[in-house]
């Protein structure tokens, strides 16, 4: 049995994620900071819930500790993850960019999932076939940087992240580490802009949730194949 993490799940990408994986048969621990929500999203689903803050290092540690007692982690996907708008609802260009937006939003993005990943580093390591996804933007490929999404905290944020997932892949070879896109999805991040269903968003991800161990490692995918960095 496959038993799978998944970081801000109680809506969304995650939640669609968790559905899927649940229904090709894994075990499903639906990360979420809202303990009401979570409960309620991973009772609708059948899922395991679990309390996760990604910003909170002891939130992180008993996370670990609850699904370390329960057997173990094959997947790990780095699901969570925040857009910071005005307070009038508009995305925030560079002209109005400050310091404070940017931290709160690597945070969550970039801090949360090397906080994540650290913490459940020694229980991926021990299973028979371990994968980390982590899901990014098409907002962060340098070489198409410039083209559509006006913001500029997220971007950068998912840049790194597709930096941390090449990073990762090289230290741990025998963990297929990759990074994703799901495509503009109306989630609550773009307040349901998005022109694509969560069902077609979580298509990439659950794909490379379900890699074997000769699948590949240390790339940036979307759901037709391999993306430019």
């Amino acid at each position: 049995m496959t038993t799978t993490l998944i970081t801000g799940a109680n809506k969304g990408l995650g939640y669609e994620t968790a559905r899927r994986l649940l229904a090709a048969g894994h075990t499903v621990y639906l990360g979420a900071r809202n303990t009401d929500r979570g409960m309620a999203a991973a009772s609708e689903l059948g899922a395991r819930f679990v309390h996760l803050d990604v910003t909170d290092d002891a939130s992180v540690a008993a996370a670990v500790a609850t699904v370390e007692a329960a057997g173990g982690l094959d997947v790990l996907v780095n699901n969570a993850g925040i857009e910071v708008r005005s307070p009038e609802g508009e995305i925030i260009r560079a002209a109005e960019l400050t310091a404070d937006v940017m931290r709160e939003v690597f945070e969550a993005n970039v801090f949360g999932l090397v906080r994540v990943t650290h913490a459940f580093l020694p229980l991926l390591e021990r299973s028979a076939a371990p994968v980390m996804v982590n899901v990014s933007s098409g907002t962060a490929s340098l070489a198409q940087a410039g083209k559509g999404y006006p913001g500029v905290a997220y971007p950068v944020s998912k840049t790194a992240v597709n930096m941390l997932t090449v990073q990762f892949a090289k230290a741990f070879p025998r963990i297929r580490i990759n990074a994703v896109e799901p495509g503009y999805t109306a989630t609550d991040l773009n307040q349901h802009e998005g022109t694509q269903t969560v069902e077609q968003g979580a298509e990439i991800i659950v794909r490379m949730a379900q890699l074997t161990p000769d699948g590949p490692t240390g790339g940036f995918f979307d759901a037709a194949g391999p993306l430019p960095w």
